[in-house]
């Protein structure tokens, strides 16, 4: 069978957009011979639509959006995500064949945990489906419905189906793509069935979604693998014969599927027209896989392009300090929009050494995007002189080192104002983690590219950059003790411990949500630790008011790591 995997990238809520983008993949896989073609889960209003479902005139516009795709479906089925609006809300695979939508299946399982709120907003199908296309059985399932051991797949399958589809949209984590290409290929050789998953692509708010679609075969070989983080069409044929040879050697299955033959929906039986493929076409296109730190710079860069061009804006703007936060971030802009989009702004005080000033002009000449230079040594003294009289007889604190971040956040904020840019912030995960930013400065933006990011992989990131040909990072800006330069000789150790302690604690408190007791006994200080939780714990109000950003890591905070502002419970 040869079918077709429309690795796409929707809109969320441009269901005219959406639909017209999915026609044409149609038109495509249809022109290459292919018998059945897949689009992701929920494409016609992309993913995750949110409180849009929660409007009965943005279902009524999916579904009539979707009788137009459906005219397209000659001489080819298609399976496409939507939303229906039945009885109750469901998130649905229409099958469309002969010009018309012909069946839905049902989401079985649905994801109530992390960034998912699925049973907020739709009720769950009650058993798999198949379909007969060119005399092969399908089976139907969308995302979660295989991340789940068991029924509908494994009923699918009892009942004849040689090849299961799996439409999805699963947002990216480092290291996802192989773990779920694995799972797959485990669900794949314990039902004896060829399994093709067909993923979106793509930035939305902050979720960005890898693609990596891809087919295996009944014994969870890998037979085609579309290149992440980009759209394309991906082309598999798929030996289907060969699943019905594997389970007559193989009684495992056999006996199962004589007596415990479940009942599924028969959505129906198709004829395309196209001649079956020999058992010796080449199966497709196996893109190879990147290592973690380069699909990271792939997300981020996938993200911010995504985010700027979907919102409407046509340039970004961000403050460069010569630190390696500003840096990175000043680079992934640069690859995701183009030196053209991008300008970056040079804020120097009297604490601005001359080695962090001459690299921002440096990096700026680079990577060849205007740098304006906007000193605030003299609005810093306007702010000395009229707060003099109200903090007399105290001594400077951080007080005075927040209003310098808040100068500069205010002058980026205007030249949005005035010209219509995106900021971008450049704050990581590891300093927003523990409140090391400031409310209405540093954090004041649109956009915070890094915020999901830990300050070692921020370095790690940078030096992957700079391993391309034009090297737009200086040396210096790798290798110096990171500063906020708010105060004479201010370093960030100063206030936090070292990054390579206080990453690992971050990780285990935030991510894997381990306690005081437990990160003690991995070996970090007991009163490291400590400190650790308690700045976490009080920076949760920051926090909140932050811009939205990249999700890269098991548990970002934001729409997946939620805590209670107002919390009385301490662990340390």
């Amino acid at each position: 069978m040869r079918i077709a995997l429309a690795q796409i990238n929707p809109v969320v809520g441009d269901v005219a957009g959406n639909a017209r983008l999915i026609a044409a993949r149609l038109a495509e896989a249809r022109s290459a011979g292919a018998q059945l073609a897949l689009f992701p889960e929920l494409s016609v209003i992309g993913y995750p639509p949110e409180d849009l479902l929660l409007r009965e005139h943005v279902l009524r516009d999916a579904r009539e959006a979707l009788d137009t795709i459906a005219e397209e479906a000659q001489g080819i089925v298609a399976i496409v995500g939507f939303p229906e609006h039945g009885e109750d809300v469901f998130n649905s695979a229409a099958v469309l064949a002969d010009g018309e939508v012909r069946g839905i299946y049902r989401k079985n399982q649905l994801p109530n945990y992390g960034v998912f709120d699925e049973h907020r907003y739709f009720q769950r199908g009650r058993g798999g489906a198949l379909i007969d296309v060119d005399g092969v059985s399908v089976g139907l399932t969308i995302c979660e419905d295989i991340w789940v051991p068991g029924p509908p797949a494994s009923d699918e399958a009892l009942a004849g189906a040689r090849l299961i589809v799996n439409i999805s949209a699963s947002p990216y984590q480092v290291g996802k793509g192989l773990a779920r290409e694995r799972m797959v290929a485990q669900r794949a050789k314990d039902n004896l069935v060829a399994v093709a998953f067909c993923a979106q692509v793509g930035g939305q708010d902050e979720l960005v979604f890898d693609g990596h679609s891809f087919v295996v075969d009944h014994a969870g070989r890998l037979l085609a693998r579309a290149t992440q983080f980009e759209e394309e069409l991906l082309l598999c044929s798929v030996d289907v014969e060969a699943v019905s040879a594997a389970r007559l050697r193989d009684t495992r299955h056999r006996l199962p599927a004589h007596e415990a033959r479940p009942q599924l929906d028969e959505l129906g039986s198709f004829e395309t027209g196209n001649p079956a493929q020999r058992a010796d076409a080449p199966a497709g296109a196996l893109a190879p896989l990147l290592d973690e730190d380069a699909e990271v710079y792939a997300a981020l860069v996938m993200g911010t392009r995504d985010y700027v061009e979907k919102n409407g804006f046509r340039h970004v703007v961000l403050g460069l300090s010569g630190g390696v936060d500003s840096a990175l971030v000043a680079c992934i802009a640069v690859d995701a929009l183009g030196a053209e989009r991008v300008s970056c702004v040079t804020m120097p005080s009297r604490f601005t050494s001359e080695g962090t000033f001459s690299d921002a002009q440096r990096i700026a000449a680079n990577l060849g995007v205007d740098l304006l230079e906007l000193p605030i040594a003299s609005v810093m003294e306007a702010y000395d002189a009229i707060l003099g009289s109200a903090f007399e007889g105290r001594e400077p604190d951080v007080t005075e080192e927040n209003l310098q971040a808040r100068i500069r956040g205010n002058y980026l904020m205007a030249l949005s104002n005035k010209f219509g840019w995106l900021v971008l912030t450049t704050g990581n995960k590891s300093e927003m983690s523990v409140g090391y930013s400031t409310l209405y400065g540093d954090s004041a933006g649109g956009f915070a590219v890094i915020k999901d990011v830990p300050k070692l992989l921020v370095y790690r990131l940078t030096a992957l950059r700079n391993a391309r040909d034009d090297a737009p990072v200086p040396e210096t800006i790798i290798t110096r003790p990171p500063s906020a330069e708010l105060r004479p000789d201010q370093s960030d150790q100063d206030s936090l411990p070292p990054y390579e302690v206080l990453d690992p604690i971050l990780e285990g408190y935030v991510e894997q949500d381990l306690g005081r007791d437990q990160l003690v006994a991995r070996g970090y200080d007991a009163a490291t630790v400590e400190r650790v939780i308690r700045l976490v714990d009080l920076a949760e109000y920051k926090r909140r008011q932050q811009p939205p950003g990249i999700k890269i890591t098991s548990k970002a905070f934001g729409r997946d790591r939620r805590m209670p502002i107002t919390n009385g419970y301490r662990d340390v």
